[in-house]
């Protein structure tokens, strides 16, 4: 498979973004520093996508509108499909994202797929939650899980301090 790879500069990160080149593979924020070549040319596949993603971070998107293409388990898929229900701005607990899967006693294999989602943001696993409202959980750490859902909250909270 021939994949094409761009990375851009966000407020959480440097993301990596990899096309097949008949949609997006993964989309994945990188703990490390990656220094990038402003010289990198940009494969026209993945252009979409950045421009998306910029407008996320900008505040002027609510949803993504690009070809995915993930790789995984049938279960994995159809959790990743759930998870591109949950609206902008809204959180399910894991819980409830069991119960619309049809199997309340899947939660732990619902959580273990979630936190395979290959595609940071674009399919929105940072909006599933504990059950108690609680931020259990985030791969690409909880500290970003409380970014992206401060970013999407329709009240938006000012700081006293």
């Amino acid at each position: 498979m021939n994949t094409h790879t761009a990375h851009i500069k966000t407020p959480l990160g440097i993301t990596r973004i990899i096309s097949d080149g008949e949609g997006i593979l993964e989309i994945s924020v990188l703990d490390t520093e990656t220094a990038i070549e402003n010289s990198e040319i940009i494969p026209s596949v993945l252009k979409k996508c950045i421009v998306q993603l910029e407008e996320y971070f900008e505040g002027k998107r609510t949803e993504f509108d690009i070809p995915l293409t993930p790789k995984g388990t049938t279960f994995q898929q159809k959790v990743w499909s759930e998870l591109n229900k949950i609206p902008f701005g809204k959180t399910y607990s894991y819980l409830e994202l069991s119960k619309k899967l049809g199997d309340v006693k899947a939660i732990r294999a619902v959580a273990a797929a979630n936190g395979k989602n290959p595609l940071w943001i674009v399919t929105p696993c940072h909006r599933v939650i504990g059950s108690d409202g609680s931020l259990t959980g985030y791969a690409g750490g909880l500290w970003r899980k409380k970014w992206l859902l401060e970013h999407e909250s329709p009240v938006k909270q000012q700081s006293l301090f």
